[in-house]
């Protein structure tokens, strides 16, 4: 029988996840209209942190709700998912679902695990384009020091079909919808990782089998060598190390662990590969300092 859950711990969580998200995004959008200077152009007004509330708890929530609506086609119990708040930057850590039993076969572990980037996915290409178009190039300040984003190859794209390439001297100040797009984007980067029970895991499992154990350390390991690159990613080494740690390199066994995927499935995940391609940037967060330059 389905486990019932906690519906009320699921509410408590997304109306923490929208205060939180809202308040950050207010002040995103503050910074977006300051247009790189450092004085505040007013007071922080609450409502226009929904630019970037509404689009981030929309990329976060399609992807979830991609795996949840797929466990229940296929009958597996699964809970609602559970949104984080937090209190820096991005406002939230993401969204989770829990799923609470045995998946049988690997067709519908790959099901499920590749459904939830691709609804993310799908919500996060047009509200990139859209606030993309709502951004502005601007001469950066003499003085400036900021944070510099990494830029995936998909945001690179969209910003060139929109605004073409920047002069010398000139950034693109992103408007809080473009910001939580970007944001979406590296989530589903981060997701598609071939390692233990993140998406990438199970889409890795589901095509290579017991095989995936050797993708799963090689991913580790990558990530553990991108933090030499980028300081930004030490949170999600220690995350990886420590998920390493406590359930093991190996993906649980499937019935059918021997039964390779259709030819569908393996086109699928191919797509899924471009698409960690699209999404990735080596270095996302970088502090930026142009003084004396």
């Amino acid at each position: 029988m389905p486990h019932r859950g906690r519906p009320w711990v699921h509410l408590v969580l997304f109306l923490a996840t929208i205060a939180t998200t809202t308040f950050w995004g207010a002040i995103h959008y503050e910074g977006f209209v300051s247009d790189f200077e450092a004085t505040s152009p007013g007071p922080l007004v609450l409502w226009h942190g929904l630019w970037y509330s509404v689009t981030i708890l929309g990329i976060l929530g399609a992807h979830e709700l991609g795996h949840y609506y797929t466990c229940r086609y296929y009958r597996v119990d699964a809970s609602l998912p559970y949104f984080l708040p937090a209190p820096f930057l991005t406002g939230t850590l993401g969204a989770v679902i829990r799923i609470r039993q045995p998946i049988s076969t690997k067709p519908i572990l790959f099901d499920i695990g590749v459904a939830g980037p691709i609804a993310g996915f799908v919500v996060a290409v047009p509200t990139l384009f859209l606030g993309l178009s709502l951004s502005h190039v601007l001469p950066l300040p003499e003085d400036f020091v900021g944070y510099s984003l990494g830029e995936p190859l998909l945001f690179r794209l969209a910003a060139w079909i929109i605004w073409g390439t920047a002069p010398e001297g000139y950034s693109l100040n992103l408007h809080p919808m473009a910001l939580a797009a970007w944001f979406g984007l590296l989530v589903t980067a981060l997701n598609l990782f071939p390692i233990g029970q993140l998406d990438g895991g199970h889409i890795a499992y589901a095509m290579f089998g017991q095989r995936s154990t050797l993708v799963t350390m090689v991913a580790a390991a990558a990530v553990i060598l991108l933090t030499f690159y980028s300081l930004s990613w030490i949170a999600w080494a220690v995350l990886t190390v420590f998920m390493l740690l406590k359930f093991g390199p190996r993906h649980p066994r499937t019935l059918d662990h021997h039964i390779p995927l259709d030819r569908t499935r393996m086109l699928v995940a191919i797509g899924a590969l471009v698409m960690f391609v699209l999404c990735f940037t080596p270095a996302p967060i970088e502090l930026t300092d142009i003084i004396g330059q």
